[in-house]
């Protein structure tokens, strides 16, 4: 049903859909090598404020359930900062703003963050390598990170 309906679709994005649709009933959904698609330019060219709209998407509501925090975010290199709240299941940050009341402040370079992205260098390792400071809660930021989701790149589109 779903190859003829995509045949029959007048509208491109239906018609793949229906078609993916289909094809994932016959043969499950293929385990692929996964792309890379944070290169390094697009890492570079991504500010702070998307990063960390990026980060609000991946938030996993469930994990971050009666969980309230307060962080400050310092970018020493690019003299911007950013308060980061997470409160009832949402990611909030506010650039150019720091809390008086902050959980703790977490200072570091956009080189820094840029190696996160890139998976280069973990949260841990900069800390110990000194890449990166926490004012306070150090657990709070953990607690943050705990609370992220990574997407697999091949999921199901019609199968549960």
């Amino acid at each position: 049903a779903l190859e003829q309906m995509g045949y029959q679709a007048e509208s491109g994005p239906w018609r793949n859909f229906y078609l993916s649709g289909a094809q994932e009933l016959r043969n499950g959904v293929a385990q692929l090598p996964t792309p890379n698609t944070a290169s390094p330019d697009t890492v570079r060219a991504m500010d702070e404020s998307l990063f960390f709209d990026f980060l609000g998407v991946r938030l996993n509501t469930e994990k971050a359930e009666g969980k309230h925090l307060k962080l400050n975010f310092v970018f020493t290199d690019k003299d911007k900062s950013f308060a980061v709240e997470m409160v009832h299941g949402v990611l909030n940050h506010s650039e150019g703003r720091l809390f008086d009341d902050a959980d703790a402040t977490i200072n570091m370079t956009r080189d820094t963050l840029n190696g996160f992205m890139l998976q280069e260098i973990t949260l841990e390792k900069a800390i110990e390598d000194g890449k990166v400071t926490v004012e306070g809660d150090q657990d709070k930021l953990t607690e943050l990170v705990s609370c992220l989701d990574d997407f697999e790149f091949w999921f199901n589109i019609v199968t549960p």
